[in-house]
Order: C-alpha cells, then sequence, then structure tokens
C-alpha cells in the first residue's frame, strides 16, 4: 500500500511542478496576490454584539446600558457576573465589545463628579472596534445631553483588546491567507485532476492495482505539501512586510490547517469527480468560492447577515478556519476556546473527503 501511495505522489508532484508556469502558480500567485490585497482591503462593518457587566447597579447606571441597548448600533447578548467572565467571551467570540460600569459611578455623578464608563472590545478586527467607540462616544454625548440639569460629565475608557493600535493589517492580512489557502488549493486540484481524464493519464492509473483510498490520499497529500509551503511563505510575508506576530501556538496553527486544507481538496476531488473539463471544473470551483469568501466573515460579520444565512455558513469551511486562525495569530488561544471550530472544521473535512471516494467510481480490486 505504502510503495504505491509513494509512486503516486512521485507522479502527482512531477505532474504539478514540471511546468515553470504552474510552480509560478501555485507558490507565487498565492503571495504576490497576499500582498497586493493586504494594501488594497479596507472595509468598515456595523452591528455591535456586546455583553454588559454592571458594577454598580443603581438606576444611574441601569440608564446608562438602555441607552446602549436602545440605540440601533448595539445588540445586548450577556449580562455578565465578574471580571473573570470578561476574558473569556471576548476570547471565544461570543461578544465583540464588554461595556463596564464600576461601582461608585451614581454616587460619583450625584456628587458632581466625573462618572467613568469603561468600554473594552476585541480589536482583533479594527474597523468594529473603531466604530464601536465613535458609537459609545455618540451615545455618551446624546444621554448627557438629555440630562444635562444633573449630571456633569461622563468619561469613556476605552480598550482594545488584542490590537491595541486598531490597525486593519492585523485583521485582513491573516484573513487573506485563509482567502489564499481556500482559492488556490480549489482551483489547482480540480483543474489538475481533470486535466488528467482530458490528456487520458488517469486511466492508465485507474488500471493500475490501486485502491480508491490510495487514490484520495495519493491526489491529496502532494497538494496538502504544497499548501503548506504556500502557506509558510505567506506567513513569512506577513510577519516581514507587516509586522504580524503569531500569538498562540505555531504548532497547534499547523496542525489545524491541516485540517483545514484537507478538506478542501475533499471538495476539490468532488469538483473533479463532477466535471468532464477543464473549463467546467473552473466555473463549478468558482461558483463554490464566491459564496464561500462572501459567507466566511472575511468581509462582512457573519451576525450581521439574515439568520437562514447565518446558518448556511455552518458549511462553509473558510469560516471556520478564519476563526481558528484570528484565534490563534491575533488572541494566542489554545484549543479550548477554539474546540467548537475545530470539530465543526473536521466534520467538514471528513465529510468532503467520504464524498469524494463515493464521486470516485474506481472498481476495488
Amino acid at each position: 500500500m505504502f510503495e504505491r501511495i509513494k509512486r503516486m505522489l512521485i507522479k502527482e508532484f512531477l505532474q504539478m511542478l514540471r511546468d515553470n508556469r504552474m510552480r509560478m502558480v501555485v507558490f507565487g500567485v498565492p503571495v504576490i496576490q497576499m500582498l497586493i490585497m493586504s494594501f488594497a482591503l479596507n472595509m468598515d462593518v456595523t452591528n455591535i454584539k456586546i455583553a454588559i457587566l454592571d458594577m454598580d447597579k443603581t438606576p444611574a447606571s441601569r440608564e446608562i446600558i438602555d441607552a446602549f441597548i436602545d440605540s440601533s448600533y448595539f445588540k445586548l447578548s450577556h449580562y455578565l457576573i465578574s471580571q473573570k467572565e470578561l476574558s473569556p467571551f471576548l476570547d471565544k467570540g461570543k461578544v465583540q465589545a464588554v461595556i463596564e460600569i464600576p461601582s461608585g459611578f451614581e454616587r460619583n455623578i450625584k456628587k458632581g463628579l466625573t462618572g467613568k464608563i469603561q468600554l473594552i472590545s476585541d480589536g482583533a478586527n479594527s474597523n468594529i472596534t473603531s466604530i464601536l467607540f465613535g458609537y459609545a462616544d455618540g451615545i455618551i454625548n446624546n444621554y448627557l445631553n438629555k440630562n444635562k440639569n444633573r449630571i456633569a460629565k461622563i468619561e469613556t475608557v476605552a480598550r482594545a483588546f488584542y490590537n491595541i493600535n486598531q490597525e486593519s493589517k492585523y485583521y485582513y492580512v491573516p484573513s487573506l491567507i485563509a482567502a489564499m489557502l481556500f482559492i488556490f488549493s480549489l482551483l489547482l486540484t480540480s483543474i489538475g485532476i481533470v486535466k488528467e481524464k482530458e490528456i487520458g493519464t488517469i486511466e492508465q492509473v485507474m488500471v493500475t492495482p490501486i485502491h480508491k483510498i490510495e487514490f484520495i490520499l495519493g491526489k491529496t497529500i502532494p497538494y496538502c505539501i504544497t499548501g503548506y509551503i504556500t502557506m509558510t511563505l505567506m506567513l513569512l510575508l506577513a510577519m516581514i512586510v507587516f509586522d504580524v506576530r503569531i500569538m498562540g501556538n505555531l504548532f497547534l496553527l499547523y496542525g489545524l490547517t491541516g485540517i483545514y486544507l484537507f478538506g478542501n481538496l475533499g471538495l476539490a476531488l468532488i469538483i473533479s469527480a463532477s466535471s468532464s473539463t477543464q473549463q467546467q471544473a473552473l466555473l463549478t470551483s468558482f461558483l463554490i468560492l464566491m459564496p464561500c469568501i462572501m459567507l466566511s466573515g472575511f468581509l462582512f460579520p457573519i451576525k450581521n447577515m439574515p439568520e437562514i444565512v447565518q446558518y448556511a455558513t455552518y458549511l462553509n469551511p473558510m469560516r471556520w478556519y478564519l476563526e481558528i486562525l484570528r484565534g490563534i495569530v491575533l488572541k494566542g488561544v489554545g484549543i479550548k476556546p477554539l474546540i467548537f471550530q475545530i470539530m465543526a472544521q473536521s466534520v467538514l473535512a471528513i465529510s468532503f473527503i467520504i464524498l469524494a471516494a463515493v464521486k470516485f467510481k474506481k472498481t476495488l480490486s
């Protein structure tokens, strides 16, 4: 078995890399595109999911909370009991910000002193953080104007976790790595296999005593390895050019990337099994690529989408990998906060590989 897989791997690497243009497509184009798009992307988002930590629990603190809830900018998700809950909620992405009202808030404003409010944001997305701080200032100023006879001043202290300076590159550059891996693993694999159909070389493989699972592994492992190489090049570029730092465990990142790549390659095998020509494979890939990128949370927050569309994103492998990538690279979290994403990613990858094996009608011998 291992000898047959070894020969399949050698054949795939030779076929993939013998053409100079193909080598450029595999290793050069993703890096160049990531570099260009990292400079170009700059988008704004709205609709902020928040949690409240009210340590004062007075009529004045409830008025402030109501001012935030009644605005169209914020959606209340949770009431927190203690500061210990704050970091886990942000780490797991349950909320995008926490509004903390310290004890003594009402006492201070009744004495004519400054009432302080702390606004803690998930700074991994700098655009959301900037908009959030601006909305919060507007709500506080509006509240003060309505109550200027009895309240002197309220000071909002803003803190951005994970991205203190709110630089968009720390959000978009890792996201582009996920997008480039998805695009090129899907396109190269699906088109490469269909090309073999067209020129007839795949038939020579089919007449050999190779089992279906060996055929699947022989087709996916080479592209998985090239995907790892491409990812490494993009990570190095992100660190050197954009000063992006991997805050979490690098081995965990690479391990979970393997699940993502295998899932993508399984999807590519499904496309190639359903296509007779390279044009069909290319068109089918693009039909899948565009919705997956649009519904991944890369360009638009998933929480802003209609509820039925949010459920559809559960079938999108790029959605889960984006959350994993941002969690490890930006937040430095481990497996525990990402367990749901890892399970979802694994289920999709296994499902795609199994479906690909079923689609390939190779007679076992």
